[in-house]
């Protein structure tokens, strides 16, 4: 159909409605556009910029604990967490993460933990107190080993 025929057939259906159609299309079409442009407003207010963060440079480890014992005897979460206030939050008392978590160590499947420090990286005693805790793990629980790995990162507090 020809579109001058539409027009026309649109003008006789809606008669005097068709200003108010429009005006309502119109506004919520405005209201549409006022509500995204606030959501974007917002969003960019709260999303912190790079100049407005400080950010440091902190050496981060993570120990992985067997969490059985040579006899296959459970280390529980309670004896860890008391390994971790008598021979880890001595010599890192700012803080600590850690986790229970599942994993694999020669062919067999094992609860373990997973601890993980961020410190500075001028904290010159740091790698001693992590092999000290390494070692007392492995004595005090029977490990023939306990897995570190350390990186760099970018952390903001």
């Amino acid at each position: 159909m020809p579109r001058h025929i539409l027009v026309a057939a649109s003008r006789r259906l809606l008669g005097p409605w068709r200003e108010i159609v429009t005006i309502r299309h119109a506004a919520v079409v405005c209201m549409v556009v006022a509500v995204m442009l606030w959501i974007t407003s917002a969003a960019a207010a709260t999303t912190p910029t790079p100049a407005a963060t400080t950010w440091e440079s902190d050496k981060r480890t993570e120990l992985f604990f067997g969490g059985t014992r040579r006899d296959d005897s459970a280390i529980t979460p309670a004896e860890f967490e008391m390994f971790l206030d008598k021979d880890v939050t001595p010599a890192f008392p700012e803080g600590l993460t850690w986790l229970p978590v599942h994993g694999q160590w020669m062919g067999g499947k094992q609860d373990s933990y997973l601890l993980i420090l961020l410190y500075p990286d001028d904290n010159r005693r740091a790698d001693q107190d992590i092999e000290e805790i390494r070692s007392d793990y492995k004595s005090q629980f029977g490990q023939e080993s306990v897995l570190r790995a350390d990186s760099t990162e970018r952390v903001s507090f």
